[in-house]
């Protein structure tokens, strides 16, 4: 079984979802002017600015739910595979996918936005690809296949984020709390399953409560520690760049000839940790309550620079610049050693190499502050995956006609991801990520095709929110003056608006084409 999954993932997680993934940033990037730079302000005032409501949630709390989901295990763990694999040149093909991904993550969830629904049986909202999806061509000859993507969609994403991206992060906590403190993983996967259960059955609004108050408080912390190391070895942060980049570009002697690892590695980690055009996070961004969808997609452009600039960058700075890594000649551990500096052996590849990293300053906190790290990181993003795999059942129980069957159905799912937990917690690391490589490379390939086909009305909503800052309004979404259709929710908001007395006096002016 092992070798089947290895041989799965390397078939999805072929070069050619490599050249997807930074093509279409790129493209991305280019159609919307270079957006993760020109909006940079308007992400910034848009976390303060947004409320919530019965049915949505602040644009704040949806971005920690974002993050919750963006900053996990892959943050730690994640880095040093990559390092490992591709070399400290990963770190820069990260950071190049996370500034390309920024523009993706921007029209994939500014998507979910527009095509967002309120949920006929809790009331809040309900919005991401398998919605989109559908929505953009039910009004055209395409619907049958439309909507038989969107399906497929949903169920991959129900697999992936009920089940084997649980699993990585489960994992992740189980090795960290061993290394630590050597508690048993069954004692581990006990807890994390039982607290679990508590949050989850409050909904989005408990989920979204509990990220807004943890993901904050950690990743601040931690990068905190990371500033720490860095000022200790100061020295040291010349070299850190320098190899980094020599490494990305195949110049660095003693990695040479790992271009392709360094490039594949960074990819393949970067879209797992900042998520961009995977298609999880659209599903928290359709959640919040924002009066243009475009205001949403900016928030959600801005946590992937959080994600992998900040966290990620903390992560690679702790343990590249204390020599604490190792670097194999190819994707398998039992292999040649091209490097180890400083790294004592046994240590094996993942949350080891950061809590190596901090045991040279901190005399031996290092496991302990790794453990907490990992411990929150990724058990708040095994609540977004559980979000994010409640909105797909949503979908697809919008063809159940009985409320009794969709709520049992819930439940089910409520019952499967506890059991990943479990799972997870207690498998050996390479299955886990192997089986978490399937899950986000195929929703990676569908939502990005997807998302290449839909982004018109994205692009649509981003000049229009422009052409609307640019006359001094608060920008309004109209999607009917913008030739947007099925928007369903987005009509109704303004007949509503128009009906209270409550829409601008001066209009959003209409945009052409």
């Amino acid at each position: 079984m092992e070798t089947f999954i290895n041989t799965l993932d390397g078939i999805i997680w072929s070069q050619w979802l490599v050249y997807l993934c930074l093509g279409a940033g790129v493209y991305f990037t280019a159609v919307t002017l270079f957006l993760q730079v020109r909006c940079l302000p308007d992400m910034i005032k848009q976390l303060s600015t947004g409320e919530s409501s019965e049915a949505g949630i602040s644009s704040f709390q949806s971005l920690m739910v974002s993050l919750a989901g963006r900053v996990g295990v892959g943050n730690i763990a994640g880095v040093a595979t990559a390092i490992a694999f591709g070399g400290p040149g990963a770190v820069f093909w990260m950071w190049v996918v996370a500034f390309l991904g920024s523009a993706t993550s921007y029209v994939e969830c500014t998507l979910a936005q527009i095509y967002k629904e309120k949920d006929r049986d809790t009331g809040e909202y309900r919005g991401g690809p398998a919605f989109y999806i559908e929505k953009a061509y039910a009004h055209t000859g395409a619907r049958g296949v439309a909507k038989a993507y969107a399906i497929f969609f949903a169920i991959c994403m129900i697999l992936a984020t009920s089940y084997f991206l649980p699993g990585i992060q489960a994992n992740g906590v189980a090795a960290a709390v061993n290394n630590a403190w050597g508690i048993s993983t069954w004692v581990t996967a006990a807890a994390m399953a039982a607290l679990l259960g508590f949050i989850i059955i409050g909904g989005v609004k408990r989920i979204a409560t509990f990220a807004s108050m943890v993901v904050p408080f950690m990743a601040v912390i931690y990068i905190v520690v990371a500033a720490v190391i860095m000022i200790a070895n100061a020295s040291e942060i010349p070299n850190v760049f320098g190899l980094i980049f020599r490494s990305a570009f195949d110049q660095e002697a003693m990695f040479s000839g790992m271009l392709g690892a360094a490039i594949a590695w960074g990819v393949k980690r970067g879209i797992y940790s900042n998520e961009a055009g995977q298609g999880t996070g659209p599903q928290s961004a359709a959640a919040a309550e924002v009066s243009h969808p475009a205001k949403q997609g900016f928030v959600q452009a801005f946590a992937v620079y959080i994600d992998t600039l900040f966290v990620c960058s903390a992560t690679a700075f702790i343990i590249i610049s204390t020599d604490m890594y190792k670097v194999f000649e190819d994707q398998s551990e039992d292999g040649g050693v091209i490097y180890q500096g400083s790294l004592p052996d046994g240590v094996a590849v993942g949350p080891g190499f950061v809590q190596e990293g901090l045991n040279t300053l901190s005399g031996g906190l290092g496991s302990s502050f790794v453990a907490l790290a990992i411990l929150f990181f990724a058990f708040t993003t095994v609540l977004a995956y559980y979000y994010m795999a409640e909105v797909n059942f949503a979908y697809l129980n919008r063809w159940v006609k009985s409320e009794s069957a969709r709520t049992a159905l819930i439940w089910v799912l409520r019952a499967l991801i506890i059991a990943a937990v479990v799972v997870g917690a207690t498998s050996t690391p390479g299955t886990a990520w192997a089986l978490g490589d399937i899950g986000v490379g195929t929703t990676a390939w569908l939502n990005i095709v997807a998302v290449l086909v839909i982004q018109a009305p994205a692009l649509k909503c981003l000049w229009d929110y422009r052409r609307q800052k640019k006359a001094g309004l608060d920008p309004q979404f109209d999607p009917e003056a913008l030739g947007i259709r099925n928007a369903d929710f987005w009509v109704e908001r303004k007949k509503q608006m128009l009906a209270d007395g409550t829409w601008p006096t001066t209009a959003p002016p209409t945009a052409a084409g």
